[in-house]
């Protein structure tokens, strides 16, 4: 098929190196698209004889090497290389003599400098460019200076150094897409002198750039609808030129230094505004009303800064709102009863403020997927809030002043992952229905007054243990809602310290906490149900019993705390074999005998892991157990076990008793010569009794006086 023009292979299951044979008699084609294979290795050196090819695609292979057997393929317009280990010059020189290229795709390969730059103009204009990911890219190409005619430009992380290019939007007046995240640029934002009245998407996230956000951006900019300026090093306060980009959607300045209040003209344009993320700086003051304007607002983040006063209540109004995430300000007042118009709503951060209140009853949006809560001033019973949100994966209603019981209906929130209510006043009985919820990741009920007994049938998993239906359903709420976001931190306590876990750690941890409680009863040997757990923490209850062997078929265990309850019995020598435990206590029980053999991970113990209980011996203890006094986990082979006393010290120390005892007799008989004559007249007395008892009952007739 020589005078083939058009081939298409596209997703067609191609594997290994590309065949030279068949293949390079191809010299007519036009077109030849090979996507979305798996074809490996160096492209033939007969590509460069495909001297009439105009469009080539090879995305998403596994090709590697260099990219020059395509320096002969002049006639190119279309050339698309992204998703493969190809080896690509930042300098774009092999593709110099293209001037017929227009669009050149090689996103996800390797990015390189070269020793020798190019030094001469290109003859191509390129109306598109995308180099992101992967490499080191150095000081910003010189070919795109010569560039007259771009409208989307990536060239996001490959390390690029230099300053902002704002000459880049002078040079192409018809630029609408520029992206050049997570690079090393560094000083102030340049913007170009003439306004740009095409450029829809800028993002710089991720750079070094300084200085403060140009006053006059929204008149340079006006067309811009997706504004990406976060994790830079802008300070000063937030240009309310920005309310003049009318077509803005979505806005995120966040993770800079920016100071000073929320400008109210900012808001004043935003009829298209949807997204809004300001966190992580140091803005202040309180929430102006002109928010409202943004009609169509699905996200508000403003965590991490220093806003002030209440949650205005008409934010209960804007009904578009899916995301509301406000963390670590000093917001006060009551929970606004408003927000239970917000049926949209899916993610609700209102953590670490000085809320109030109650939490209202009919607030349980639908929709709602994570809530945080914690660290607030919140008080008074749950009722029926969260009721009818059963698409609840997340619930952190830690460190505030809840009361009453914990609901019953908890366990109808089938998709619950994390449920955190520690340290709050929670009383009565841990309801049986958690056992209904078959996702529990997390669960902290710490530091409240819970009593009774721990549910035999509460269960434990991890993301990475669930079925594949519940996977799916995670994934779309993430990506596609926005609902979920592993991204928002919560706290967990393990290994006796307070850690904060967010992203994908979360998809392997699991652990429960119910310490500090006053719960009863034996530990559940159903602990088979916690097969995958990573923090096991019951410490400071009233737990009785022996602690049960089935905790040595926990391996995924690192932190184990047992200590401050009323267990008894031994510890089981099998948990020596607990090899990733890294925290260990039993301390101030009533265990008795030896601790775990000294060795692997239980030689790293410190005494502080027993301590307080008297009849445990072993190290790391100072008391030595004896080979008679040793339990039997600890006696050398062919040993038996006497009991837990040392019998040596038993004997002597009731001699030492009786002699003591006799001398103080003695002594006193000795000093008191009444006392000496009573003592003396009793003895006499009682021996005549015992005699003549002897006589009457014990001793034979022949022994007897008489006839």
């Amino acid at each position: 098929m020589p005078s083939l023009e058009i081939l298409r292979l596209q997703g067609c299951g191609l594997n290994d190196t590309l065949h030279s044979q068949g293949f390079c008699g191809l010299k007519n084609l036009r077109n030849l698209d090979m996507s979305e294979n798996n074809l490996k290795g160096n492209l033939p050196e007969c590509v460069s004889n495909f001297t009439s090819l105009e469009g080539l695609d090879l995305s998403s292979n596994q090709f590697s090497g260099n990219v020059y057997a395509l320096k002969a393929l002049t006639s190119l317009q279309v050339l698309r290389l992204s998703n493969n280990y190809f080896e690509i010059p930042s300098s774009m020189g092999p593709f110099f003599d293209h001037s017929k290229l227009k669009i050149f795709q090689a996103d996800n390969n390797t990015v390189y400098v070269e020793s020798e730059m190019q030094s001469w103009v290109p003859r191509f204009q390129l109306n598109e460019i995308s180099l992101s990911c992967c490499g080191h890219a150095g000081q910003l190409p010189q070919f795109l200076y010569y560039q007259r005619d771009l409208w989307y430009v990536d060239l996001s992380n490959i390390n690029l150094k230099g300053g902002f290019p704002y000459w880049l939007l002078q040079n192409n007046t018809n630029l609408q897409s520029l992206y050049l995240a997570n690079n090393s640029l560094r000083g102030p934002l340049e913007l170009p002198f003439i306004p740009h009245t095409v450029l829809s998407h800028l993002d710089i996230s991720k750079n070094s750039i300084n200085g403060k956000v140009p006053i006059e951006i929204g008149a340079r900019l006006p067309s811009v609808s997706h504004l990406y300026m976060a994790r830079n090093h802008f300070h000063g306060s937030i240009p309310a030129s920005i309310g003049d980009m009318n077509s803005l959607q979505e806005l995120d300045l966040s993770d800079n230094q920016l100071s000073g209040g929320l400008p109210k003209h900012l808001f004043m344009g935003c009829s298209l505004l949807f997204s809004l993320t300001l966190s992580n700086n140091s803005l202040h003051g309180q929430i102006p009303y002109s928010l409202s304007n943004c009609s169509q607002l699905s996200t508000l983040d403003v965590s991490n800064n220093q806003l002030s006063g209440e949650i205005p209540r008409w934010m209960g109004s804007m009904s578009s709102l899916s995301e509301i995430m406000m963390a670590n300000n000093h917001l006060a007042g009551p929970f606004p009863v408003e927000f239970c118009h917000l049926n949209s709503l899916k993610l609700l951060d209102l953590s670490m403020n000085n809320i109030s209140g109650y939490i209202p009853s009919c607030f349980s949006p639908l929709w709602l997927v994570q809530v945080h809560l914690s660290k607030n001033k919140l008080q008074g019973p749950l009722t029926n809030a969260f009721r009818n949100s059963i698409l609840l994966v997340t619930l952190d209603l830690s460190y505030n002043h809840l009361t009453g019981q914990i609901p019953n209906w908890i366990g109808n929130l089938s998709q619950l992952s994390f449920l955190l209510l520690n340290n709050n006043h929670f009383e009565g009985r841990i309801p049986i229905q958690l056992c209904n919820l078959s996702h529990l990741s997390l669960i902290d009920l710490s530091s409240n007054n819970l009593s009774g007994t721990i549910p035999s049938c509460l269960k434990i998993t991890t993301w990475n243990e669930i079925s594949q239906e519940y996977a799916r359903y995670v994934s779309d709420a993430e990506n596609v809602n926005g609902s979920f976001s592993i991204d928002e931190p919560i706290e967990f306590t393990s290994k006796n310290k307070s850690y904060s876990y967010k992203g994908r750690v979360l998809t392997y941890l699991s652990g429960i906490d119910l310490s500090s409680n006053k719960l009863t009863g034996e530990i559940p040997r159903e602990v088979n149900n916690f097969r995958n757990i990573y923090a096991l923490n019951l410490s400071h209850n009233s737990l009785i019993g022996p602690i049960p062997l089935a905790f040595s078929d926990l391996k995924q265990i690192e932190s184990l705390d047992l200590s401050h309850n009323n267990l008894s019995g031994t510890i089981p020598p099998q948990l020596v074999g607990l090899y990733s435990l890294s925290y260990f206590s039993v301390a101030y029980n009533y265990l008795s005998g030896s601790t775990p053999v000294f060795t692997a991970q239980f030689a790293t113990f410190e005494e502080n892991s027993y301590v307080g209980n008297p009849l445990l011996c072993g190290k790391p203890l100072p008391k030595n157990c004896s080979t008679s006094g040793a339990s039997p986990s600890s006696l050398p082979k062919g040993s038996t076990d006497k009991g837990f006393l040392d019998m040596t010290a038993f004997y002597g120390s009731f001699v030492a008793s009786y002699v003591v005892a006799i001398l103080s007799i003695a002594s006193v008989l000795y000093i008191n010569p009444y006392w000496r004559q009573a003592w003396f007249y009793h003895t006499g007395e009682i021996s005549k009794r015992c005699y003549y008892f002897l006589e009457d009952h014990i001793l034979p007739k022949r022994f007897h006086c008489g006839n």
